[in-house]
């Protein structure tokens, strides 16, 4: 069984002050509005609704932690966090949103990585762009989940791959390359989910 299979809602966060004062490790998941992200965060800790997922984007609305082991000492923590893009709501909350998260992302020590969740069919946005720019100056890694790709055949999400992994190349020059990787996922029908079962693993807790 994967250790993200023993995980539990610890908290939700809205204002920077609320912020768990845990030293564990925390992955963060981000990504546009209605790319399957809180889905993922589901299916990668074999839970229905641990993250609530909706059709409607935009309902995550806060921080949400997830606890990662036994409830008393867990080992870390995955942190779904609000979706950017067309989310249907107020201007003065997205930037609300943006002002939460670019400070969280930016300052907060405990994060080990970013989960960046990608549309396998609309992948590399320039919201998507702007995300691995703005959070590279972490100079922590990213990893880049290609979700919704049993939508797409064989070929096409091969393709789809390729591409994306091209976009990637044009940050050579800039030197985030070799911090950003990348694979299909698809919650459906668990393509990927070992390869991303075992990075989170490696992130959190170093094995």
């Amino acid at each position: 069984m994967s250790f993200l299979h023993q995980s539990h809602f610890f908290t939700t966060v809205n204002h920077l002050r609320d912020l768990p004062k845990t030293i564990q490790s925390e992955v963060a998941f981000a990504g546009r509005s209605n790319t399957g992200k809180s889905t993922a965060i589901n299916v990668l800790c074999n839970y229905k609704r641990l993250a609530f997922s909706s059709r409607t984007p935009g309902r995550t609305q806060h921080i949400n932690y997830f606890s990662i082991g036994p409830a008393r000492t867990p080992v870390g923590y995955l942190v779904d966090l609000p979706g950017y893009g067309y989310a249907k709501v107020p201007n003065a909350t997205k930037i609300y949103w943006k002002a939460l998260l670019s400070t969280y992302l930016i300052t907060r020590p405990q994060i080990r990585g970013l989960i960046l969740v990608m549309d396998s069919r609309r992948p590399f946005t320039e919201l998507d762009r702007h995300m691995i720019e703005w959070f590279s100056t972490t100079t922590r890694p990213i990893h880049i989940l290609l979700t919704k790709c049993d939508k797409l055949s064989k070929n096409d999400s091969i393709n789809a791959l390729r591409t994306a992994q091209k976009s990637v190349f044009f940050y050579k020059t800039s030197g985030l390359q070799s911090k950003i990787t990348i694979q299909l996922f698809s919650a459906l029908t668990k393509i990927g989910l070992s390869q991303a079962h075992a990075l989170l693993k490696y992130w959190l807790v170093g094995a």
